[in-house]
């Protein structure tokens, strides 16, 4: 089966790809859920990352199980809770990036799987959580985070531009046309590209930095200008990036998520180098700590983190495609296969200036 997998010459190979799926699978609950480690919470978004990795990963059944349970937890308005321990709703919240996430699970499934029935089967609840979202689009174009709260988060709304588009091509696939959710991403991919700065301020956070990108909104020459300008901030040689600007903590889920940010734009040099540098992450069977506290030279938390892991995977995909040593929803953050770019010829903001803008967006002018 090795050669089904994907797998990076030099960095991993194919039998450490599948060490890698089968220890998230190991942490999997009864149930299809996948916790961020054992005993912890489960959210939609990580729980989907998981499937997708385990799927390429060589463990289908297991990745089939985690898609049954996502519908189990939905509610009646299209929405997930924002945390799920032991089956149980920790934190009520719905929040929108974890809620349309679904749409990206499926479609990488139809890719790698091309199983029709399968995409028919969780198509409505993928219609019923992408419409929610679109429901909590603010006049500037970004989605505000939950309905109780104020403002849109970036890394949040970038995420949610891919799963748009992920979702527009569940419905040309499925002839059942979404044309809401496409003026919904015309709108969001605009505020992503010109009006950053109306999002909630979360620069401290490398997500903030390279999301715009990984999401797909940004690309070209942008994405390039954008990588550069926080570059030295928050990457650290040697070891992979940092998940805050302020402390010497290095992560490894967003030094892949970068790499792959990365991949997207065609620049698989540093995308190589960062996924190289974060193996020092890697522990027995092919688990992932979390991150490395540098100065103290201490994994924190102690802990290994089936997200980690599922990013590693995917960024493996994303890389071997290079080679030929991928599968085929290598693409999937690349958005080789999603639905074009959105329009923006009709946005509707109605926003005349920046002061109306700020204040479309929930905050003070």
């Amino acid at each position: 089966m090795s050669e089904l997998l994907p797998y990076v010459e030099g960095v991993l190979s194919a039998s450490q790809v599948a060490e890698t799926a089968a220890s998230i699978a190991a942490m999997q609950e009864a149930s299809g859920a996948v916790p961020w480690t054992t005993g912890e919470h489960v959210d939609i978004w990580n729980h989907v990352e998981a499937a997708m990795a385990m799927l390429v990963g060589g463990q289908v059944e297991a990745a089939e199980r985690a898609y049954a349970w996502v519908p189990t937890m939905q509610r009646a308005d299209g929405s997930w809770p924002m945390k799920i321990v032991a089956g149980e709703v920790d934190d009520e919240r719905g929040e929108v990036n974890m809620s349309a996430y679904f749409a990206v699970g499926l479609w990488h499934h139809w890719l790698v799987r091309r199983d029709l029935a399968f995409v028919e089967r969780f198509w409505p609840s993928v219609r019923a959580g992408l419409d929610w979202v679109v429901g909590q689009q603010l006049p500037f174009g970004g989605i505000r985070w939950t309905p109780t709260e104020e403002g849109a988060l970036l890394a949040g709304s970038s995420s949610i531009y891919q799963s748009l588009r992920a979702g527009v091509a569940l419905a040309d696939l499925l002839d059942d046309p979404q044309p809401e959710w496409e003026l919904a991403g015309g709108r969001l991919g605009h505020a992503v590209r010109e009006h950053r700065d109306l999002f909630l301020d979360k620069a401290t956070y490398s997500m903030d930095w390279y999301y715009p990108v990984l999401g797909g909104a940004v690309r070209g020459d942008a994405a390039f200008a954008l990588l550069e300008t926080r570059w030295d901030d928050f990457v650290v040689p040697g070891l992979g990036i940092r998940c805050v600007d302020t402390n010497p903590w290095v992560t490894g889920a967003e030094t892949c998520e970068l790499v792959m940010a990365l991949d997207a734009i065609g620049d698989h040099r540093r995308a190589m180098g960062l996924l190289a540098d974060m193996q020092h992450l890697r522990a027995e069977d092919g688990k992932y700590w979390t991150g490395w506290v540098f100065g103290d030279d201490v994994n924190w938390p102690h802990e290994w983190t089936t997200y980690t892991a599922a990013a590693v995977v995917l960024a493996v995909d994303a890389l071997g495609e290079v080679a030929g040593h991928a599968s085929a929803g290598s693409g999937i953050m690349r958005g080789t296969s999603l639905a074009p770019h959105f329009s923006e010829l009709a946005l509707e903001c109605g926003c005349a200036s920046a002061d109306e803008l700020a204040r479309s967006a929930g905050r003070p002018s």
